[in-house]
């Protein structure tokens, strides 16, 4: 690949896009290259910007009253946030083992960042939670008495069936990773937010309402305040005013 990339340097400097352009141009190619590690690198330092974003969101709606609960009926009380635990290490492993190749942004975000659950009611914007609140649970610490791991294991299951009874309509497998905006709302809706896998990038398909990279999704989450979808009430855009300050770019 000739002389260094200078991806960390250079991300660091304000080249974001450039950088990601190019870790992307490289595909899965980039995991057998001498700079390997420098590209996990960069995905470390985005997970740390991307951890600074969220509890900075969760600070400011804590202080404005917000209650964080979840999408069910009794609107059960649970944290925001819940960063890495003892076992974060061993769940990164544990999806490469499980799932054969995991975009090296998501394994950044299992170790660094951890679950994030933003559903909830803020005391000025009764339906908040229809803002699609950003959710990514990995680890599965906002569920303590399931196993993700088994929900995941699940889903994986299901799809290779699929795929040897149908292979023309499987489709790609989607690891679920968030309900979608109308469940977040206690509402009938689609299926889940996920990661596209086997996937052996640098930066995977984040799956939602439509499929794009997992770090552009994040930007745009975080440029919104973490509700990026229009609820159409001048509550919501009042409130996002207030979060969006000093969110970095990842």
């Amino acid at each position: 690949m000739g002389s260094s990339p200078r991806w960390l340097s250079r991300y660091k400097d304000g080249q974001q896009d450039q950088v990601w352009q190019e870790l992307r141009l490289l595909g899965g190619a980039v995991r057998e290259s001498e700079w390997a590690g420098e590209a996990q690198l960069v995905c470390d330092e985005m997970a740390h910007r991307a951890r600074h974003n969220v509890e900075l969101i969760v600070e400011r709606l804590t202080a404005e009253g917000y209650r964080f609960h979840r999408n069910d009926d009794e609107e059960t009380p649970t944290r925001g946030h819940i960063p890495p635990g003892p076992g974060a290490e061993a769940q990164a492993a544990w999806l490469q083992e499980r799932f054969g190749a995991v975009p090296m942004t998501l394994l950044s975000w299992v170790r660094i960042v951890g679950d994030v659950w933003l559903v909830g009611t803020h005391p000025q914007w009764a339906s908040s939670a229809s803002g699609d609140p950003l959710v990514l649970q990995v680890e599965g610490t906002h569920h303590p008495d399931s196993s993700i791991r088994d929900y995941f294991d699940e889903g994986w299951t299901g799809w290779q069936q699929d795929q040897a009874d149908d292979p023309d309509n499987a489709g790609l497998f989607v690891l679920p990773l968030a309900p979608d905006r109308y469940h977040k709302a206690n509402v009938s809706g689609g299926g889940p937010y996920g990661m596209v896998l086997p996937d052996r990038c640098v930066d995977g398909l984040f799956n939602w309402e439509t499929t794009m990279p997992f770090v552009s999704y994040l930007n745009w989450v975080f440029r919104e305040g973490g509700f990026p979808w229009p609820s159409g009430e001048a509550t919501q855009w009042r409130v996002r005013r207030r979060l969006v300050g000093g969110m970095l770019r990842l």
